[in-house]
């Protein structure tokens, strides 16, 4: 039984601070060597204790079994300007020692019936403590920032609006994100074009 959510909580925020830390240190070093990153910015967040229990009960997990069954207490979102980005970075973050990855989801080729769009990745972390090392649940998620803006968007609505969207609103979301989606291409094929005559451009002067 969780007696005192400060306490509960406090490993949570640790392993937070720091892989958001070691995330934009990823960032730095892309920058240091002179490239573009493929990480725009880093946020973090340790869930509400509201919504932990909410997510308890819709769930139907135990008390006891909290750290163990709720991967999403601590969790990361990592933005990213184009749709290639995204798996630049689902490479990097596989090649890293410091987090075992237990499951990803790619909803951003197989997005949600909402319309929601974003990479997810279930992971523990082994956060050193004083009183020794102890693993924990952590979850990235990392999407293109038109991903982002859609997602905060339909996330505020349906806090105002917690009853079920109707149809015609449902497929509005729905297009909207298709719509955020398409200019997520349209961008990626631009900066395609671009990077393809930049190099024709290098090879004319070698």
């Amino acid at each position: 039984m969780v007696e005192n959510w400060d306490d509960f909580l406090f490993p949570y925020q640790e392993a937070s601070n720091e892989l958001k830390l070691k995330l934009r240190g990823i960032r730095s070093q892309y920058l240091e060597r002179g490239e573009r990153s493929p990480i725009e910015f880093v946020t973090s967040r340790i869930k509400p204790v509201d919504s932990i229990k909410e997510k308890m009960q819709r769930r139907h997990i135990d008390e006891s079994r909290l750290s163990e069954d709720m991967e999403d207490i601590c969790g990361l979102r990592i933005m990213c300007e184009f749709l290639d980005d995204i798996y630049t970075v689902v490479d990097v973050l596989r090649k890293r020692n410091d987090i075992n990855i237990l499951e990803e989801r790619d909803y951003v080729h197989n997005e949600k019936a909402s319309g929601y769009r974003s990479y997810h990745i279930v992971f523990s972390y082994p956060l050193q403590l004083v009183d020794g090392q102890r693993e924990i649940l952590a979850e990235i998620q990392i999407r293109t920032l038109a991903m982002n803006f859609w997602a905060t968007i339909e996330h505020s609505l349906n806090y105002k609006h917690p009853d079920v969207f109707p149809p015609e609103v449902h497929e509005r979301l729905q297009s909207a994100s298709e719509t955020a989606y398409k200019l997520d291409e349209e961008m990626s094929e631009i900066k395609q074009e671009l990077d393809r005559d930049l190099k024709k451009q290098k090879d004319k002067h070698e």
